[in-house]
């Protein structure tokens, strides 16, 4: 079965680690211009041009002239749907975490009750 296109949606653009990284670094709801991407992420400014428009192709980021730059900005409502399919899954996490902390509860007990007076 053929692969979707990486400009389909959220998750086939997110599947890329670099635009992962990318996305990353915009999510503390600055500003960025691809240079800025290309010295935080020492990436060719080629590669960095190329995720930028996949990213945008799907509307995760948004980008504004400035003078001879573009400055790029997560469009983090666009995560969303990624968001909630992930969420369905926190419950398979909480549950791992819950049984690690009451194993640990448990060893601590044991050794507690083993330990010489």
């Amino acid at each position: 079965m053929a692969r979707a296109a990486t400009t389909s949606d959220a998750f086939n653009a997110i599947a890329e680690p670099r635009r992962r990284e990318i996305i990353g670094l915009l999510a503390d709801g600055g500003t960025l211009t691809v240079n800025e991407i290309v010295e935080r992420l020492r990436l060719p400014q080629p590669a960095v041009s190329k995720h930028l428009g996949v990213l945008r192709e799907v509307g995760l980021v948004s980008a504004e002239k400035q003078g001879q730059h573009r400055r790029y900005r997560l469009t983090p409502q666009e995560l969303k749907a990624v968001h909630d399919w992930v969420k369905t899954f926190e419950r398979f996490w909480t549950n791992q975490i819950d049984r690690i902390k009451e194993r640990a509860e448990r060893i601590a007990a044991e050794r507690a009750a083993n330990k010489p007076v």
